[in-house]
């Protein structure tokens, strides 16, 4: 519910879009460098970002919760588990509000619709869906690439005479139970659909098999399912951590080398074409055991071989659960495989594949987010009246994924040309940590405005194109939104592909040399 309030005419020091881990790892690092003088903005009625919004059953971290939550030591809190469930994690970013005061200095339930440059008085305004006006000299956009819901484009979507929602938005007042974990009571006599079988599939379906009177699970392409080595965590063990245990367990998981990677570290000297073959055989047999896995679990033959994965890995994003192979030995669930082409029609009763339709009373989409270019999805124009949409429309152009030419004291968190990383938490305390020594560089040196120059631009854009990764190549990978759903043709579009390490050593390296690659202004 959403409370009446008079529009907002302010100004502060920094506005801050969103108030998920991006936006709150940045507000914090902002208060401990004592520029106090900011504001959160999000849509949500709460900080928390992705984890207010998807509360769908079994939501959980598939990176492990000591170095996936940020700040564990300045909270003093402690995950319970080496994977934690949403409910948790949801409290944990409330910890970090609590703790620097975020929670006073957020404006909720409240859209950005609008950011403008004024440059006759070097501020930033934004406007809202609230009437707000908001003045900034510096804006951060935290929203994420990925947060709006995506709905299939289905010919008949709108046509389900059935309830559906997205599982981004679950309707527990339809399926029962609740986020902590409860039984969905309210399905046991329903016939159930999914369509996707992506990373939040992986973790709901699990929950939907069990309570389901019948599910349907609808595949366009199989995910990799891996073993999740979960454990409670001791309390005693965690008792014994000395100070700065988080950072250290977080440098030495950024320096170990990605699963199917592992076997290249028996040779210390590779040729070009040697290191290609070995990590292409890496891959392989990684995959293998992938398939394996499913044929030990999965009683079914046909199931099982449709469950199999058919591209590299990482060619999309990989799973790790140990409930999601086995719910397809339960007699009520049932895997149609769309053999890569999707369900492609959707009538009043249910979908339809290949002349087949299977009445559902219940149609839940796991179709993931629509891929975002630019840190909001609203309009951003920056000097000279310049759209953001406009300069990225023969391709991104950033520094560090962070800074933009033309759009002075802005800075975007957790977007493309940032550092591709499993652990996306690492790049956004990362990118947070110069985001406030940016600022406090410009007030420190009594600056008005900070803007990357073009050749440092440039020089960014090459690094992206050098380190693409075989994410980003339509033609190795399987559609989806690593590679912009098989439709990525832009050389410099998608993530830097060199590693966290040299992405971290190049935040520390732009601001060693803050007269190269930045111009200023009084």
């Amino acid at each position: 519910r959403v409370l009446f309030r008079s529009p907002r005419h302010d100004e502060v020091t920094v506005a801050i879009i969103g108030a998920g881990f991006a936006g709150l790892c940045t507000g914090a690092k902002l208060v401990e460098a004592g520029i106090d003088d900011l504001l959160l903005i999000d849509g949500a009625g709460d900080v928390g970002g992705v984890w207010y919004w998807n509360r769908y059953p079994g939501a959980m971290c598939d990176t492990a919760a000591m170095i996936y939550l940020p700040m564990l030591e300045e909270t003093g809190r402690m995950p319970s588990a080496k994977y934690v469930h949403a409910p948790e994690i949801h409290e944990h970013a409330r910890a970090i509000a609590t703790t620097y005061g975020l929670h006073e200095r957020a404006l909720l339930s409240t859209e950005v619709e609008s950011v403008t440059w004024d440059e006759a008085s070097a501020r930033w305004v934004i406007r809202t869906d609230r009437g707000d006006a908001i003045r900034a000299r510096f804006v951060a956009m935290g929203t994420g690439p990925l947060h709006r819901p995506k709905l299939p484009s289905i010919p008949g979507i709108e046509t389900f005479a059935g309830p559906a929602f997205h599982t981004s938005r679950w309707d527990y007042g339809v399926t029962g139970g609740t986020p902590d974990g409860e039984p969905m009571t309210r399905l046991s006599a329903l016939r159930v659909g999914i369509i996707g079988t992506g990373a939040t599939a992986v973790q709901c379906i699990p929950a939907l098999g069990r309570d389901a009177g019948v599910l349907e699970v609808f595949q366009r392409t199989p995910s990799s399912i891996d073993v999740r080595d979960d454990w409670e965590t001791d309390p005693e063990w965690a008792a014994k951590l000395q100070p700065g245990w988080q950072a250290a367990r977080r440098a030495k998981a950024f320096t170990e080398p990605p699963l199917p990677t592992l076997q290249l570290q028996r040779r210390q000297t590779f040729t070009a074409e040697e290191k290609l073959r070995a990590q292409e055989n890496a891959n392989i047999d990684y995959m293998m055991r992938i398939h394996k896995r499913i044929d030990e679990i999965v009683e079914d033959r046909t199931t099982a071989d449709a469950l199999k994965p058919w591209y590299m890995f990482m060619c999309k994003r990989p799973c790790f659960h140990n409930d999601y192979l086995p719910t397809y030995n339960r007699p009520n669930v049932h895997l149609v495989d769309t053999h890569g082409k999707g369900i492609l029609e959707i009538g009043e009763n249910g979908p339809i594949f290949e002349g087949k339709e299977y009445p559902l009373d219940l149609l839940i989409y796991a179709t993931g987010f629509e891929v975002q270019k630019t840190g909001t999805w609203n309009r951003i124009t920056g000097e000279g009246g310049r759209d953001l949409q406009d300069k990225y429309a023969d391709g991104i152009r950033t520094l560090l994924g962070i800074h933009t030419h033309g759009y002075p004291n802005m800075f975007i968190m957790g977007g493309y040309q940032a550092s591709f990383n499993f652990n996306l938490t690492d790049v956004l305390q990362a990118q947070g940590d110069h985001i406030a020594a940016c600022i406090d560089h410009v007030r420190t040196n009594g600056y008005a405005t900070i803007d990357c120059t073009e050749a440092a631009e440039d020089w960014w854009v090459e690094e992206v194109i050098e380190h693409r990764g075989k994410t980003n190549r339509n033609a190795e990978c399987t559609p989806g939104y690593y590679n912009f759903e098989g439709e990525f043709n832009r050389r410099q579009d998608g993530n830097y592909n060199g590693g966290f390490p040299k992405y971290y050593a190049n935040l520390g390296a732009a601001r060693e040399k803050m007269t190269e690659n930045f111009t200023f202004t009084k």
